[in-house]
């Protein structure tokens, strides 16, 4: 049986680990001592949309703050939060034995590329993960909404399929993770306006005001991506631009056609929500921020993400005291941007 570890014991990386465990995998995570206390203390519980609900006692659980405890894995899952990835690639580069396999299942784009160059001697794969997991507490983790992991295909994946998929994550494999990737980054740009708005994800989608928001961000970014000859891969039931004109018809319209979008949790927020209201700051760089890296890029302009970066910003600053954006104020904010 390989042996798999997770190196960022978070919300992602505790709901794949613990389903992986749950199936009878071996799992090693390695986290900060805040997590593994939690879980020493209440074992870690695994709950879904769909009604799974499943308990890892905490005697059961290999836990680790250190990444030395990964030197035997055959496959770490890093779900660190973007800023950490420099650091924790040079600590895999040193305890990780070589030809171990390693997937980025982080946000954003370039994860996968800093580890890579900083682990020559490990394969480097690429991943997604398209659901919301909400730490609700106490050990419990909450998948929120649908999706499927999307991974670079790689040989070296072989051996490990069966235990995704006896873990009810089957992996899809694809040839061209860039384009996932990008494709993801246009769903992302909602975290921001998610955490802006203080409320439910599902909540938030169904009032056009917050969606409008979502289609002006999704249409420049669209914009800078022809510019840059970036083709991003179709991750909903329409392509990207389709999406982005849908985002602006009435509520009642939205509800009808845009079924499997808003089939969450209504408890489920953005992870970018759930970093404010831990006072911990957001990934808004490496989403946002990507966009106004290619506008650079290319000599153009990003006023509308500038400015949803911009009150993520202000809004880690504030700390619980920041301000919860209705719809139509903040859709106010993002237009004034492009006077």
């Amino acid at each position: 049986m390989p042996s798999i570890g997770v190196m960022g014991a978070g919300s992602v990386g505790l709901y794949l680990g613990g389903c992986l465990q749950a199936a009878g995998a071996s799992v090693v995570f390695v986290g900060r001592p805040s997590h593994v206390s939690v879980l020493q203390a209440h074992g870690l519980r695994l709950t879904d949309y769909l009604g799974r609900d499943q308990i890892i006692a905490a005697e059961s659980l290999n836990l680790a703050t250190n990444p030395n405890a990964l030197t035997q894995c055959d496959l770490v899952l890093v779900t660190v939060q973007s800023a950490a990835t420099p650091a924790v690639a040079k600590e895999l580069a040193e305890y990780l034995k070589p030809g171990a396999v390693v997937i980025s299942f982080q946000n954003g784009v370039r994860n996968a590329e800093t580890l890579r160059t900083a682990m020559p001697k490990q394969n480097v794969l690429a991943g997604m993960v398209p659901f919301n997991v909400l730490n609700c507490g106490e050990g419990r983790f909450h998948q929120g909404s649908f999706g499927q992991l999307e991974v670079a295909e790689h040989v070296l994946l072989a051996g490990f399929l069966d235990a995704f998929s006896r873990a009810g994550l089957p992996l899809s494999l694809q040839a061209d993770m860039p384009a996932v990737l990008w494709g993801k980054l246009l769903l992302n740009l909602n975290n921001a306006i998610n955490a802006l708005s203080n409320i439910p994800l599902k909540a938030e989608l169904s009032q056009r005001d917050y969606r409008r928001c979502l289609s002006l961000a999704q249409r420049e970014a669209l914009a800078l991506y022809q510019q840059a000859g970036i083709k991003p891969m179709q991750l909903t039931p329409l392509p990207p631009a389709w999406l982005a004109r849908l985002l602006n018809v009435p509520d009642w319209l939205f509800k009808r056609l845009a079924q499997r979008m808003l089939a969450m949790d209504p408890l489920a927020r953005s992870s970018m929500w759930e970093d404010l209201e831990a006072g911990r700051t957001t990934e808004v760089d490496w989403i946002q921020g990507e966009v106004l890296a290619l506008a650079a890029q290319l000599g153009q302009g990003a006023p509308v993400n500038a400015c949803l970066l911009n009150l993520i910003r202000e809004a880690e600053q504030a700390g619980h005291a920041r301000r919860s954006w209705t719809g139509a104020d903040l859709l106010a904010q993002l237009q004034s941007s492009l006077a």
